[in-house]
């Protein structure tokens, strides 16, 4: 089954590709590899929430912000790529998550991106994944994700 017909079976619209924030790129090409730039949970150019989790951001909403956050990544890499059937896979994961002090819940919560890739690709979507704490992120975020995907 082709991304695009998973994507549409489990009802996965993808977003239109976040404008950078600063001087980057929302990805690139290179290898055989597709690499994102750090992506936040935004929703039609807006974050959802800001601050940190653990505090002003419940686990539960930060972990659907991390779903949003792969999302955004497989949008930038499919717009890399020339589009959504030439990412094959998922290789890495990273995600950061700000904070609260005595917070230490971070891999449940990169589970949002780890666990819609793996809906999304199946075995192809398992990864190598880092999870990690973080005193801010850009703009207040309470989460950020990268991901390097395999191109077909």
């Amino acid at each position: 089954m082709s991304v695009a017909a998973r994507l549409a079976e489990l009802g996965i619209e993808l977003p239109a590709v976040a404008a950078p924030v600063a001087a980057y790129v929302p990805a690139v090409t290179h290898g055989g590899l597709v690499y994102t730039s750090g992506q936040l949970p935004f929703v039609d150019g807006a974050l959802p929430a800001v601050g940190k989790v653990g505090a002003e951001v419940s686990a539960e909403d930060a972990k659907t912000y991390a779903r949003t956050c792969a999302l955004n990544a497989l949008a930038a890499a499919a717009d890399a790529a020339g589009g959504i059937d030439r990412i094959a896979g998922v290789l890495r994961v990273g995600g950061f998550v700000a904070s609260a002090e005595g917070f230490t819940g971070q891999p449940g919560i990169v589970n949002g991106a780890s666990e819609v890739l793996g809906e999304i690709f199946g075995d192809a979507g398992r990864h190598a994944r880092a999870a990690v704490g973080v005193a801010e992120l850009p703009l207040g975020s309470p989460v950020e994700v990268e991901v390097t995907f395999l191109l077909a």
